[in-house]
């Protein structure tokens, strides 16, 4: 991710004035992060949160689109308001998913009053991937458990209960990223689906964000950037 923002922030006329991985680590210090208008932030998430309330603490804006932190999320925005920082938190940057974030939103409800129709769901990633079930299917699961009162919890494994929505994820190379969401009844099935063929798509809504966010205050979204 780190090289295919930087080639996607290049080509729309930015400058890179850090980059920080883990052979240059000792780098991640606030006077170096304080060179730059905005920090994008894709690590982790053992050192995710860490990264966020560095830079922070250093007055600069973070966009940060790390997964499997956000038990912390709500620290780091109270956090973002004591500092008056910003922060732009998503859980996927493409343009093509948080399209399909609205889509699925707005299929959950009208799915809600036909409860003759399971809602369940597939994700697939390559096998690097940390995290499973990854922060855009949780990001579709809870905007369907939101809309849905036949379900109360997600899980990630198999389930003949009711109200749990499954999530099966499964790991595979080489594979960008799909998100499959399926409603089934013995009627019919409908289904959403979308499917990543490379990076480009969200190294370029990452850099949108950190253009939305260069002199803003407060908390975001890629709802915010995109206007979804």
């Amino acid at each position: 991710m780190g090289h295919a923002i930087e080639e996607i922030a290049l080509q729309r006329g930015h400058e890179i004035v850090l980059k920080v991985s883990i052979e240059n680590f000792e780098d991640n210090t606030i006077e170096n992060i304080q060179k730059a208008d905005v920090a994008i932030e894709f690590t982790g998430p053992e050192i995710a949160f860490d990264n966020v309330i560095k830079c922070l603490d250093a007055g600069v804006p973070v966009v940060s689109g790390s997964t499997g932190w956000l038990q912390r999320f709500e620290e780091a925005k109270k956090h973002c308001q004591a500092k008056n920082g910003a922060l732009l938190y998503a859980s996927n940057f493409s343009v093509g998913v948080n399209i399909f974030f609205a889509l699925n939103k707005k299929l959950a409800g009208l799915m809600a009053s036909h409860p003759e129709y399971n809602v369940s769901m597939t994700e697939v990633h390559h096998t690097q991937k940390k995290d499973a079930p990854s922060g855009t299917a949780i990001t579709l699961a809870e905007d369907i458990l939101q809309a849905n009162p036949q379900k109360k919890k997600w899980v990630n494994q198999n389930s003949h209960q009711p109200d749990e929505l499954v999530i099966l994820s499964e790991r595979v190379d080489p594979a960008p990223g799909t998100h499959i969401v399926t409603y089934t009844s013995e009627i019919d099935d409908i289904e959403i689906k979308h499917t990543a063929h490379n990076r480009k798509g969200f190294a370029t809504g990452a850099v949108l964000a950190a253009e939305f966010l260069h002199q803003k205050k407060g908390i975001y979204s890629m709802r915010d950037v995109l206007g979804t």
